[in-house]
């Protein structure tokens, strides 16, 4: 099998397993509770993307994987991982806290679709080994990330058709 099929059978594997995880663990929890509780959740997922960052960490990543992939999912998961952590910065101000969630959630998946298309068109699965140690993001944390910005669009829907705790005047006066 070639390094690259294998690669493409991890990757899908990695959404199954982490699907069959969230659809059992995660959802059933997160759709009970108010949406800005749970996008918080995934806003701290989402704040450990910084970690991307190890793309570009010379030596780290071997010299076959290419720039133009490593550099773009580098700077866009820190650009995710701010805004992320921003969000979580700004709870207490709702308004504030559901601008840097859709804004983590819009510019989080935009560059993990803008990775695989790089990854794609670059052949990272074929040189998929001189990822190194970082295999395991694409592997593993790519997967989460992915399945969790579904979700929080989902609970951004929510929260605009007036599920928010602030459109319930019951727990609107209660503190964050």
């Amino acid at each position: 099998m070639t390094p690259a099929i294998i690669f493409n059978i991890q990757l899908v594997l990695g959404y199954a397993a982490w699907l069959l995880c969230f659809a059992t663990y995660g959802w059933p929890r997160l759709k009970t509770i108010d949406p800005d509780a749970a996008m918080r959740a995934i806003a701290a997922l989402h704040s450990f993307r910084f970690f991307g960052l190890a793309f570009v960490v010379p030596g780290l990543v071997g010299a076959g994987v290419p720039p133009g992939f490593a550099v773009p999912a580098a700077w866009g998961d820190l650009a995710a991982s701010i805004l992320a952590m921003l969000a979580l910065a700004s709870f207490r101000s709702r308004p504030l806290f559901w601008l840097f969630a859709a804004a983590f959630n819009l510019a989080g998946a935009a560059d993990l679709v803008i990775d695989y298309y790089h990854a794609v068109r670059l052949g990272l699965p074929e040189v998929s080994a001189g990822l190194g140690s970082m295999y395991a993001i694409p592997m593993l944390y790519v997967p989460v990330l992915m399945i969790t910005h579904g979700a929080a669009f989902l609970l951004m829907g929510r929260a605009l058709l007036g599920h928010s705790v602030d459109s319930d005047p019951a727990r609107a006066s209660q503190p964050a």
